[in-house]
């Protein structure tokens, strides 16, 4: 598993801001080696070159970068914006990741940064007769980098930040996690599934928040360090407080420099990740099934969308095989079916109680669901196809309705 400062150095790199910072940093040295590397190129490369020329490609290059790069960061955040209207908040974290928005954006402003400070270098007489056949080299590599930003640009907006771009991205995220997940279910620790010791030493969380990440190997150092097991109580995803536990710690009493220890393989924020905590991603994907659901949206085919895509994530769950244990002093819990089922479900079931479509297609999702992995699925499938019926019985659903549903109610395998 990553460490702690490994995961969050992942996460510096998947802003839009750092991706922006390096391309602007290349254009900068590209500008400041020009003069070393225009003794490499030929004597005779520039004999027609004017200076003028590459001056007047870096005014037209400057001016238009700046005016696009506006116009494509507006862009941006306006699908942004529409993401977190129509579709759900929690999904706007998804499109700023977008690589090719980052990429396009960076280019665009690495473009202009690259031309302001070679019109400086010119106008300052920085570069001489080869440092300007180089500059001006350079220069059609940028035209040229742009010029491929621009046909990616003007092909990805035409679907970025729309509903159904959105739970692509969404979906992808939760498949991510989810196969992270199934990978190592206990985050390659020892599974937490009997009762833990009584006689354990609870550690409690400085501040308030989620759980973003867990660094097991620390634990597990820390657990060999002090003589002990370590027994996870806030997996990622958990909101802790300074009265919840992080974890049990079952030998000697901790002091607090040990104890500070253990909270430092907890990374903690204000909001869930995607990250390790695959329960995220399938209520992001329920939410905006809600969201459609509701009297002023009133968009019962993205609901009906929105259950496909979740059939598709949970679809991969397979029968449990024994975990691989690399840390055998940490345990963990596992993520519950069951839990995943109300996460995924139970809104959908609730808000669209009346509408018999959305029903229909739910209660044909957990039947899938119960023939796909009945051992994992049954029980907690049967429950919800209970509830939702019972949901659309309460929400007035007329009686030919109701029965259809009946006789689609899945039963525990």
């Amino acid at each position: 598993m990553d460490s702690k400062y490994f995961w969050i150095i992942r996460q510096y790199l998947r802003k839009i801001w750092m991706r922006v910072l390096s391309f602007a940093l290349l254009a900068v040295l590209a500008l400041a080696l020009a003069p070393v590397l225009s003794t490499f190129l030929p004597t005779h490369f520039g004999a027609s070159l004017g200076s003028v020329s590459v001056d007047q490609i870096l005014t037209i290059l400057a001016t238009s970068m700046l005016a696009v790069t506006t116009f494509s960061l507006s862009i941006a955040v306006n699908a942004f914006a529409a993401a977190a209207a129509n579709a759900t908040p929690r999904a706007t974290a998804i499109l700023q990741q977008d690589p090719t928005t980052q990429n396009v954006l960076s280019t665009f402003l690495g473009a202009f940064l690259f031309s302001l400070i070679g019109l400086i270098g010119l106008r300052t007489d920085f570069y001489d007769r080869s440092g300007q056949v180089f500059l001006f080299l350079t220069t059609l590599v940028v035209v040229a980098l742009v010029v491929i930003a621009l046909l990616r640009w003007i092909g990805h907006i035409t679907n970025f930040g729309r509903m159904h771009d959105i739970l692509w991205r969404v979906e992808q995220a939760a498949t991510t996690s989810f196969n992270q997940q199934l990978a190592n279910p206990y985050l390659r620790a020892r599974p937490l599934t009997g009762q833990i010791p009584a006689d354990t030493w609870p550690v409690a969380p400085s501040r308030t928040g989620y759980i973003q990440h867990i660094d097991i190997n620390a634990l597990n150092e820390c657990a060999d360090k002090f003589g002990g097991e370590i027994y996870v109580d806030a997996p990622p995803g958990s909101f802790v407080h300074p009265a919840a536990r992080l974890v049990r710690f079952h030998g000697t009493e901790l002091n607090e420099g040990q104890k500070d220890l253990l909270r430092e393989a907890f990374t903690m924020g204000n909001k869930r990740s995607f990250d390790q905590d695959p329960r995220f991603a399938l209520i992001v994907l329920s939410e905006i099934a809600s969201r459609a659901l509701s009297p002023a949206v009133n968009d019962p085919g993205t609901a009906i969308s929105v259950i496909g895509h979740l059939v598709r994530v949970l679809s991969r769950w397979p029968e449990r095989e024994d975990p691989q244990i690399d840390y055998p002093r940490v345990h963990v819990p596992p993520v519950h079916p069951s839990d995943m089922i109300v996460d995924a479900f139970r809104p959908i079931a609730r808000d669209g109680a009346a509408f018999i479509e959305v029903q229909i297609r739910l209660q044909k999702a957990l039947d899938s669901l119960n023939r796909i992995a009945p051992s994992a699925f049954g029980q907690p499938v049967a429950e919800l196809s209970d509830y939702a019926i019972e949901r659309s019985r309460a929400a007035g659903i007329n009686n030919s309705e109701l029965k259809t549903l009946e006789e689609m109610r899945v039963a525990s395998g």
